[in-house]
């Protein structure tokens, strides 16, 4: 009777259940990180242990809520994750109460206890003196063509944010203060930033690691995702039966080009390449989180979606082709 006579209170939750049919995709930002990484000494404009624990964190949310997380990208104090179409995640229905809420809190919940759980690993001298926090976000897209142009809009933010870093450091650290970097980038656009960096700091930015300009993009593979020449002989070779076998899926760790159609085009078979492209945390580093990325070079922006300005050299080309199919597939997920 007590309890019957309590429970009108559950009348005030809010059902929300998902549309069906549709990709669910939570992005996670830091709060207060500006503060955050200047308290822990973070390396500028680039600090390859905070991104190594980010993409760890990232892994993590990956690997524990398999299958249904399918895609992540992640850039500065920031990270996206794609669940599929198909997610039956507390099951979407409205007889869980507000199942996006529950999915949401659940992910970035799992994100941020990864996160202060390895950071002793990635900062074994730094000691945690404050508790980090993200904020979260769920948005429900329709079609594939939405979850495309999210991640192309992630990745060229990715562009913009490290241009500027890069030539704003470069200039600090190269004798002006903050101020005087600020006015003098006030107005620039990508081809002025380029060319301050390239003639007064001898830094081509084409030249950096695809790290730092694309961002990581986390997917799952298939291992037998490669094709073998057949023998002539009549009995197949134990690699042979092997590929015919239910495939293991692996988490690739990538840092490639995901605007462009190569990513998302249909998965073709192609021959595994004998070197890794890309696709380990140990070489990973980090975009600046916090500090002055959030400056405004829509130009920029418009040449990465539309294709980036730069002729993209050989070895980002090869990447990008290595990994040809893998959004397409995580979409069919």
């Amino acid at each position: 009777m007590a309890l019957s006579r309590f429970a009108y209170v559950r009348s005030y939750e809010q059902q929300d259940a998902a549309l069906p049919n549709t990709y669910m995709l939570v992005r996670l930002d830091g709060k207060g990180f500006h503060k955050f990484s200047a308290k822990h000494l973070f390396h500028k404009p680039n600090d390859a242990r905070a991104l190594e624990l980010m993409n760890h964190a990232a892994r993590k949310v990956m690997e524990q809520l398999r299958p249904e997380v399918v895609l992540a990208f992640g850039e500065s104090d920031e990270y996206s994750f794609l669940l599929r179409r198909s997610c039956t995640l507390y099951s979407r229905r409205q007889s869980f109460t507000d199942p996006l809420s529950k999915i949401l809190t659940y992910v970035t919940s799992l994100f941020t206890s990864n996160y202060v759980l390895a950071w002793s690993t990635f900062f074994p001298n730094q000691h945690l003196d404050e508790a980090p926090s993200f904020d979260g976000r769920l948005v429900l897209y329709p079609t594939e063509k939405e979850v495309r142009d999210y991640f192309s809009w992630r990745q060229a933010d990715t562009h913009v944010n490290n241009l500027y870093n890069t030539v704003f450091w470069a200039m600090v650290q190269g004798g002006k203060t903050e101020r005087e970097a600020h006015e003098r980038l006030k107005g620039t656009l990508s081809a002025d930033k380029n060319e301050i960096l390239f003639n007064e700091h001898n830094i081509n930015y084409d030249s950096l690691p695809p790290l730092f300009r694309k961002g990581s993009t986390l997917v799952w593979r298939p291992e037998t995702d490669a094709c073998f020449k057949q023998s002539d002989s009549s009995s197949p070779s134990s690699l042979q039966v092997k590929t015919k076998g239910k495939s293991k899926m692996t988490l690739q760790t990538l840092h490639v080009d995901i605007i462009g159609h190569a990513f998302w085009s249909s998965p073709r078979i192609q021959p595994r390449s004998s070197t890794p492209l890309a696709e380990t945390n140990g070489d990973a580093e980090a975009s600046e989180q916090g500090g002055a990325a959030d400056q405004p070079d829509s130009d920029r922006a418009l040449n990465v979606v539309s294709g980036p300005a730069e002729q993209p050299n050989r070895t980002d080309s090869h990447r990008t082709n290595a990994y040809a199919g893998l959004g397409a597939r995580a979409l069919a997920s």
